[in-house]
């Protein structure tokens, strides 16, 4: 009897009706989130009452949904060893606390927004773009050493050449590094740089500094970083293709 209803239950669970269900009421209770923070200016006593009602539906779907994932497990601890499991099984207990009427009542709205992650967990692709991101760190890590020495150097270098220019934006190797970062990101760089180009101090050459640091910062490494991500989420694209066909051949 117990097999039956767990199979019923795992049917239910991968049924495609139903994980759109889920997701809707995951946006839903995004809106609610959204809404309760107009409820100081524009909404009634009546409907702010309906909001907590509806909220107070939307977690009490959460942890249906989330004892029929339980239940339909075959063995009950594999459902912990997921990490997304437990961070459901988190975010719904505490959703469930009543604390709005008490001094936790912001920990309660906070613990209420990350229930809009949840569409992570339910929605395959979202989880796998997230876990290639999380993956990529290492790597992404060295990328950013990198870019961080190339600031280094083109700070050290910017402050010694344009500081009399400019103490306000080259005065030191730490002010500098802020301006390349403006400069990294397209923010009015072309006025730092015709000022260090029209300046008595400048040079008319100075655009060559700016153009190889966009060059290696903006281009060369915006591509790396993109590179990596791509290759990482290739291979968790297999591996999930591989969990949800099991018995076919890898692409």
């Amino acid at each position: 009897m117990l097999e039956v209803w767990q199979e019923r239950l795992g049917t239910l669970k991968t049924n495609k009706l139903f994980e759109l269900f889920v997701i809707s009421i995951i946006v839903l209770s995004a809106l609610l989130i959204g809404v309760r923070t107009y409820e100081d200016n524009i909404i009634s006593v009546e409907a702010l009452a309906a909001l907590k009602i509806l909220d107070f539906a939307v977690t009490l779907f959460f942890l249906i949904e989330l004892l029929i994932r339980f239940m339909a497990e075959k063995n009950k601890k594999d459902f912990f060893k997921s990490g997304w499991n437990i961070f459901d099984a988190v975010i719904v207990t505490v959703s469930l606390i009543p604390i709005d009427n008490t001094e936790m009542a912001v920990l309660g709205r906070l613990i209420r927004i990350f229930r809009v992650l949840r569409l992570i967990s339910v929605i395959p692709e979202l989880r796998m773009l997230l876990n290639s991101l999380l993956k990529a760190l290492p790597q992404l890590g060295y990328v950013a050493l990198l870019m961080f020495i190339i600031f280094y150097i083109y700070a050290a270098v910017g402050s010694t050449l344009f500081e009399s220019i400019n103490p306000q934006l080259w005065g030191n190797i730490s002010i500098a590094m802020l301006t390349l970062f403006r400069v990294m990101t397209f923010e009015d760089w072309t006025d730092v740089m015709y000022e260090t180009m029209e300046h008595p101090d400048g040079s008319p050459f100075a655009w060559i500094y700016y153009l190889t640091f966009i060059f290696f910062t903006t281009f060369a490494f915006l591509n790396m970083v993109i590179g990596i991500v791509v290759n990482v989420m290739e291979d968790e694209r297999k591996k999930l293709y591989a969990q949800e066909h099991p018995d076919e051949p890898e692409l």
